[in-house]
């Protein structure tokens, strides 16, 4: 949304609720894609104060205007509700049709047709369904034609149960909604959710079952009823928010363990669906049933390739011919690389070659909001991997990690495997591990 246009929306809601100045500052930084510790961060408070207060303001606007507001849909839902209110001072000739509003013979497009949906009957012909209300608007688009080759290849093979992991801003969700504007026909159903808010499973099964429902005269009672007798893709984000931090890779929340046997129901009863899980760490449940059934699929998302130069091109860096340097560095992870990109155009006049020459300090700055996170999460085991790979300038193999943590070979094999943290080396059919370059230099820094 163009600044203009964001101050007249704020001005908007201002008028119909009157804004606290760190409510104005969550809606104007959940407007521009932050999450919330880059919001809280701006503000100088806790995340967790953002959290509450933000809370209050959708519930405020919520009753205010008779809507089911949250973070993933205010923009639409207060752009939409902004609009009506500008048009309606021009007479009452408004008219929503075939997910398009008519004004005064004038037509608009309505990102959301799903919203625009639900405000009028259903019936079976109008299938599919598409619901990306808490989808997040993304910011880039680059090229992963191997992953999405992948995933297209899994999706026509019927495989039910697919996670697709990776580091933090490395691009997961991205990929699936790229996935979903090339795919979209093939299905009855495609549903986007959010975990953010660590919803009960009842609740996220009813409000599936809400979406489902729309174009059927007789509803069927679980969700895994429509999977059988529709085709749908479900997509479920930030599932490590179901499991513990300070704990093993992927421990479900104790109020939470009934997602993993929702997950197991998905990947082995007879249906035609497709559930896509998007984490920044991998469960050991879904391993077993990657490991002992078919329709079970796990994908690792990498950095970005040649299109990392994309997001140079866009920064207007200098120096082309070391650009790949710069890519290598930041292991083309692509919000890594727009913050560095930032930097260098800030501090060093876009100059890559200048930025390089700093060899002997490897620059984190604001990366560290996105490594923070995975270290919080680590459990003291793993911790102590990492705090050990950190003095090691070479790779090593798993049984250098076994004698020197006092581990067995499938105990070290866990605390490498399910994280995003190490690395996986490959030299003549041996393999070896070290500690994520980026993530070491963090560490090192964190206990200097």
């Amino acid at each position: 949304m163009q600044m203009n246009n964001l101050e007249n929306v704020l001005k908007y809601v201002d008028d119909l609720v009157t804004l606290t100045p760190i409510q104005e500052a969550i809606l104007k930084g959940t407007y521009q894609g932050k999450k919330n510790f880059q919001i809280a961060q701006d503000f100088n408070c806790s995340e967790s104060h953002i959290k509450k207060e933000a809370a209050k303001l959708w519930k405020k606007l919520g009753e205010e205007l008779g809507e089911n507001i949250n973070k993933h849909n205010v923009s639409s839902k207060l752009a939409k509700k902004y609009r009506v209110s500008q048009f309606s001072k021009f007479g009452h000739c408004l008219q929503v049709d075939e997910g398009n509003i008519n004004v005064c013979d004038k037509t608009l497009q309505v990102t959301d047709k799903t919203e625009v949906r639900s405000n009028s009957p259903q019936t079976e012909n109008e299938l599919p369904i598409i619901d990306l209300t808490e989808a997040p608007e993304i910011n880039y688009n680059y090229e992963r034609i191997q992953e999405i080759n992948t995933l297209k290849e899994w999706l026509e093979n019927k495989t039910k149960l697919i996670t697709i992991y990776g580091l933090k801003g490395i691009g997961k969700t991205a990929l699936i909604l790229k996935l979903i504007s090339e795919i979209n026909t093939e299905f009855d159903y495609i549903i986007y959710k959010s975990l953010d808010i660590i919803p009960k499973l009842n609740k996220l099964k009813n409000n599936l079952k809400n979406i489902f429902s729309q174009c059927q005269t007789n509803p069927l009672s679980d969700v895994i009823d429509y999977f059988k007798s529709f085709r749908c893709l479900v997509i479920i984000d930030e599932v490590e928010t179901l499991f513990k931090s300070g704990e093993l890779a992927g421990q479900y929340l104790s109020e939470y363990q009934d997602y993993g046997k929702f997950f197991e129901q998905i990947a082995t009863k007879n249906h035609q669906s497709t559930v896509i899980l998007i984490s920044q760490e991998k469960s050991p449940d879904i391993e077993i049933l990657e490991n002992n059934n078919n329709h079970v699929k796990t994908l690792k998302v990498e950095g970005l390739k040649e299109s990392a130069q994309e997001i140079l091109k866009e920064k207007g860096l200098k120096n082309e011919e070391k650009w790949n340097k710069l890519i290598a560095v930041y292991q083309g992870h692509p919000t890594w690389l727009k913050i560095i990109s930032g930097t260098i155009e800030q501090l060093y006049n876009g100059d890559v070659t200048e930025f390089l020459n700093e060899e002997n300090d490897l620059f984190i700055g604001d990366i560290k909001l996105y490594l923070q996170p995975h270290k919080e999460r680590l459990s003291e085991s793993e911790f102590k991997l990492i705090q050990w790979l950190t003095t090691q300038n070479q790779p090593v193999n798993i049984t250098q990690i076994s004698a020197n943590l006092e581990l067995s070979k499938s105990e070290s094999g866990i605390l490498i495997l399910r994280r995003c943290l190490v690395e996986k080396i490959v030299i003549e059919d041996q393999f070896s591990y070290e500690l994520n370059k980026i993530f070491k230099g963090y560490v090192a820094k964190e206990f200097d």
